[in-house]
């Protein structure tokens, strides 16, 4: 089998504050996301979001039902969002080919039977960054370049936080059930993104973070604002945040990081800001 996966449960917030540092990372980090020739999947049970990557080098790489869909194939009651964070490469959905390329994204609807990644060269293989949410209903497989994408310039220099904000698969670029993507690139002098930071109970988040250097690091910070805790992370690698948490980070240098959310309101608005000096 080239998809491999793991599933992960949802945890309680009371439970969350007696967590040490092992326990912490082995509940919300995703250390390895993306596998030569392979898909490498995390199934949680926080809003049922998939989280995963598919990095073909030397093969096309279907995308196969896991187990706890109990699916006949993988989009049966699902929908998907793939990013490109490679080299140029292809999606195949149901024979029709889209060529994605760096920092693109592609748009994969519910009911879609077949789906496989290609990468143009073995050289500089692309590497699809995944996020699955159930659906209730089909909409339009489609492309999302960057130019296609909503831009939003956000923070300052002075607060260290200076950032391009770029919605690729949201409500406002295109119809979706419940997924929502997007990509921040931290611009060079800023460290920290999403600062003041936030919390939505309708809605659960990941974070992807990469095209960091690998002797640099981010600490992301997560939990209730009152009980706050971090995990180190590395270059391309994710962390789950549950509804309860907030979701921050600040690199020891710059980076670009995506976001996807999950959850029953698409208003990408609807945030619970927490200012900095209310944080604990």
């Amino acid at each position: 089998m080239t998809t491999v996966y793991e599933e992960r449960y949802a945890v309680h917030p009371r439970d969350y504050v007696n967590y040490d540092t092992d326990r912490l990372r082995e509940e919300f980090l995703v250390p390895t996301v993306f596998e030569q020739d392979r898909i490498r999947l995390t199934y949680t049970h926080i809003d049922r979001i998939i989280i995963g990557g598919a990095m073909p080098v030397d093969k096309v790489l279907p995308l196969e039902a896991i187990a706890p869909l109990k699916a006949e194939y993988f989009l049966r009651r699902r929908e998907l969002g793939a990013i490109n964070v490679g080299g140029p490469g292809c999606i195949e959905v149901d024979s029709e080919v889209f060529e994605v390329g760096t920092r693109e994204a592609l748009y994969v609807t519910r009911g879609a039977r077949e789906v496989k990644f290609s990468s143009n060269s073995s050289s500089a293989p692309a590497k699809f960054y995944l996020n699955s949410t159930t659906a209730h209903r089909e909409y339009s497989t489609r492309k999302v370049g960057q130019g296609d994408a909503q831009v939003i310039e956000l923070g300052s220099k002075e607060t260290c936080n200076q950032r391009t904000l770029r919605k690729l698969l949201v409500s406002d670029v295109l119809e979706t059930c419940q997924l929502q993507m997007g990509m921040t690139e931290i611009a060079p002098g800023s460290v920290w993104n999403t600062m003041p930071c936030h919390t939505h109970s309708r809605r659960m988040e990941a974070y992807f973070y990469f095209n960091l250097p690998e002797d640099q690091a981010v600490c992301h910070f997560m939990g209730p604002p009152q009980q706050t805790r971090n995990i180190w992370m590395a270059n391309e690698q994710a962390v789950i945040s549950p509804t309860w948490s907030l979701h921050s980070g600040v690199g020891t240098c710059n980076y670009t990081f995506i976001w996807g959310m999950a959850g029953e309101n698409q208003d990408y608005s609807d945030m619970d800001f927490v200012q900095p000096n209310q944080l604990r």
